[in-house]
């Protein structure tokens, strides 16, 4: 019987961590996982960043619920690990013990000021200019009725 109440009370735990029965469907149907832990921090983008070292193994302790917008865009359905600034990541990935809200890290002059999502396979991807001149020309097809 004990079992059975400590099944019941961990449910409600997982409903109650993550704001209801509403936001418990939402966590399960987003990213088809469900975590609650101790809150690290928040972000400047909205994401949230947990931690539970207590029922988690080693590389799945940390974990980060993403935010519904970013930069102007709707995110929530569409979550991509590059929505993780850089200063998260390496507490994220277990680089750093320490979270970046009690060490943040120092400023580099190469990160950009505002976070860029990840643009491969969209219009906006870079591609680079070509400087060699073909080798291989397309067929042009011969005009109709020239001889």
């Amino acid at each position: 019987m004990a079992e059975y109440a400590k099944l019941v009370r961990r449910a409600l735990g997982q409903i109650g961590g993550h704001g209801g029965v509403r936001g418990f469907l939402l966590q399960l149907f987003r990213v088809n996982e469900l975590k609650v832990g101790t809150l690290v921090g928040v972000d400047k983008y909205g994401n949230k960043y947990y931690e539970d070292n207590k029922n988690y193994f080693f590389g799945r302790h940390r974990w980060v619920n993403y935010t519904t917008e970013m930069n102007g865009k709707k995110t929530l359905w569409e979550v991509d690990a590059s929505m993780v600034p850089a200063e998260w990541h390496r507490w994220l990935h277990c680089i750093a013990d320490e979270p970046p809200t009690t060490h943040p890290p120092e400023p580099k002059k190469f990160l950009a000021e505002v976070h860029q999502f990840n643009t491969s396979g969209s219009a906006q991807q870079y591609v680079p200019y070509p400087t060699t001149s073909k080798k291989i020309h397309e067929w042009v097809p011969p005009k109709a009725g020239a001889p």
